[in-house]
């Protein structure tokens, strides 16, 4: 029965595929669309595509520039994924840039001699960091799908290295919170403590050895940075700070392109990342769950009662399954199977929430931090780009290595450190997730094509262990007719099995609501600041409009100015 269920749900997906690719093809926007978390990356992908660059060409820009200007949440010391549609061949590709564990990693590098878990090793300074891939998945995409020269898409993020950019009030929030330990490393202090203290908004962040680090990578490719002077001048910061990073982790690290995990909730395709990334079955999880209710008929507190079990159940799966597809079996078919969510749905009380601790998986035996960046990318051809980047935490590990410019990731601290025990995000993990050398760390991210007869959106958002129920109440919502502006500016909620309570923001539940939900026995947190900072694009076949949205809870604001 399985494998005929299986064959059948295969032969549907093809079919929806094939009806979607006529109206798909048959259509082309005739105008681009860029929505980033900060103006001049956006502008950095206008110019590109204004010089004859696509889609792929404009997200190397883009990623390149938030590399340099969003350096709390992003750059070459970092990682991420990237979410594509090649429109002239109606395909989907996902290209992994994820960070993975040097060779000399174990599984017990962050336990001390008894056992016990020493969590500041995986979140600062160089033991902490991956080998970075986001510089490998620029040099892919350009020279894979774009159609400039790697050298001509990475001229504005150089340009802004090396003139400047105005601090703004979000990146001054982290460099405050990341003082103290930042305090360690002088190459950091130097360019974002330049007094040693906290520079003043509008002040002029000027990169140079980041701008010629950039200039390596743009003028020899992989080699001007996982070869030569660049790599040598990583493995030497690193390993005379306490680091375990070789030449040959550098010299060994390859971008890997996948299949996105695909779905279908009421006629809409959700197409989305696989594994080492939790987010696409999570998400095609959570919606094969509620397919089952009539959500437009069910009351405002059970609608979101019955999305908050089903997101606990979802992330269950995420800490007792999910891990690094080279290293473990993971049961991807299994865990979008529509059977698969019947039996999750049948365990769904309507008067009752679930205790976490009665569902089987793992336990934990013990602040968000929303330190990645998203942005969304459509040409006039129907190309698109849907990429989640990041160095992890608040400026990452906090380390620069010297004369690189560049801040690593603290990426090693989303591993299992060991089975339970909750990582920076409060996030726990099984043996699935545990370090090993050169695997990746399983990521929330979660950069999602939705495709309908309605149209198209690109969408995503950072927000650690959040991001993944961001993007499905934005999905929802565009499935109910919600505009790019929509999507991004509506009130969220959110369950990740443990901790076993509702974070929302406030306005995200009624007082009614937070009554009824708390005499069902959710625990609420309502917390007045915002969270996840999404960028969306939309494309609406019938009336030919495509539109770009940025999140107002991250808008670039500078001396007062909104940017």
């Amino acid at each position: 029965m399985f494998t005929l269920y299986k064959s059948y749900r295969q032969c549907w997906l093809l079919l929806a595929s094939l009806l979607l690719a006529g109206s798909v093809l048959a259509r082309e926007p005739g105008r681009a669309a860029i929505a980033s978390a900060h103006p001049l990356a956006t502008q950095a992908g206008y110019d590109i595509l204004a010089q004859g660059g696509n889609a792929f060409d404009a997200a190397v820009a883009v990623a390149g520039a938030l590399a340099v200007v969003e350096p709390q949440s992003s750059g070459l010391g970092g990682g991420g994924f990237f979410l594509l549609h090649i429109a002239a061949e109606n395909r989907d590709v996902f290209v992994d840039a994820r960070e993975v564990a040097p060779q000399a990693a174990t599984a017990d590098m962050y336990l001390d001699a008894a056992g016990q878990p020493r969590q500041k090793d995986a979140l600062n300074g160089p033991l902490a960091a991956g080998i970075p891939g986001h510089a490998a998945g620029l040099v892919h995409l350009a020279g894979r799908y774009g159609r400039l020269p790697l050298a001509d898409s990475l001229v504005p993020a150089i340009g802004h290295a090396e003139e400047g950019f105005l601090a703004y009030r979000r990146m001054l929030v982290g460099l405050r919170f990341r003082q103290k330990t930042a305090a360690l490393w002088p190459a950091f202090n130097e360019v974002f403590y330049p007094q040693g203290v906290v520079p003043p908004e509008g002040t002029l962040i000027r990169q140079p050895d980041l701008a010629a680090s950039l200039r390596r990578l743009a003028a020899e490719g992989a080699s001007g940075f996982y070869a030569g002077e660049t790599a040598q001048r990583l493995v030497d910061g690193v390993r005379d700070a306490g680091g375990i990073w070789t030449l040959e982790d550098l010299a060994r690290y390859r971008v890997v392109e996948r299949e996105p995990v695909t779905g279908e909730y009421h006629g809409v395709r959700i197409v989305s990342a696989p594994p080492p990334s939790s987010g696409g079955i999570a998400i095609i999880n959570m919606l094969n769950m509620l397919s089952g209710f009539d959500l437009a008929q069910l009351s405002d507190a059970d609608r979101k009662h019955v999305t908050i079990e089903a997101m606990r159940r979802a992330y269950r799966d995420r800490a007792q399954y999910l891990g690094d597809p080279r290293f473990v079996d993971v049961p991807v078919e299994r865990l979008l199977h529509p059977f698969y969510a019947s039996g999750q749905r049948a365990s769904i009380r309507m008067d009752r929430a679930t205790a976490s601790a009665t569902l089987p998986g793992v336990w934990p035996t013990a602040t968000e931090r929303p330190q990645t960046t998203h942005f969304s990318v459509l040409d006039a051809q129907g190309n698109r780009v849907a990429a989640t980047l990041t160095i992890n935490g608040w400026y990452g590990s906090a380390f620069m290595p010297p004369g690189t410019g560049m801040i690593l990731n603290n990426e090693m601290d989303d591993f299992a450190i060991a089975p339970g025990v909750p990582n920076g995000f409060q996030l726990i993990g099984s043996a699935a997730n545990a370090v090993a050398p050169g695997k990746r760390p399983l990521s929330s991210m979660a950069p999602t094509f939705l495709e309908s007869e309605r149209g198209v959106a690109i969408l995503g958002t950072p927000g650690g262990s959040r991001i993944i129920t961001m993007v499905l109440l934005s999905s929802l919502a565009w499935m109910e007719g919600a505009t790019a502006d929509e999507m991004v500016s509506r009130k969220r909620f959110h369950h990740q099995y443990f901790p076993d309570r509702v974070t929302a923001e406030t306005g995200a539940l009624s007082e009614a609501e937070q009554t009824e939900l708390a005499a069902r026995g959710h625990e609420l947190q309502v917390s007045p600041r915002g969270f996840g900072n999404m960028n969306v694009v939309t494309w609406d076949y019938a009336t030919g409009e495509v539109a770009a949205a940025t999140d107002p809870r991250g808008e670039v604001t500078i001396e007062g100015r909104v940017y």
